[in-house]
């Protein structure tokens, strides 16, 4: 499970984030990255990261699988972000057919092309 402090859970976090972010689009999904600004003295350490998964991607129990998928995939890459960025993955309708591994390259090559090294 994505440690709750490493959560996006605001709308306006969200929509801070999508105003400044770098996308990249992988095979079902979206990654938009925001680098780290100034933190606000309010500021939790570490990368804070987000999902959209919209009802395109299907029912409820599809939404909630490839989600639940995601978090396990982005807590195990959390390592890769800098202190202070937010990331939003944006599923697409793909993802629902998708493997773990699939979503785990998609995810991979997404992230090499946005994350600065």
């Amino acid at each position: 499970m994505l440690p709750a402090a490493a959560r996006l859970r605001r709308s306006a976090d969200f929509t801070d984030t999508l105003r400044v972010a770098r996308a990249a689009r992988g095979d079902g999904m979206v990654v938009l990255h925001a680098a780290a600004g100034d933190p606000a003295p309010d500021a939790v350490p570490g990368a804070r990261v987000g999902f959209v998964v919209p009802r395109a991607v299907g029912p409820a129990v599809t939404r909630n699988r490839v989600r639940r998928r995601l978090r396990h995939l982005v807590r195990d890459r959390l390592h890769r972000l800098p202190d202070g960025t937010r990331l939003v993955v944006r599923v697409l309708p793909a993802a629902s057919t998708a493997t773990s591994d699939q979503l785990g390259r998609a995810l991979d090559r997404a992230l090499d092309r946005v994350v600065p090294s």
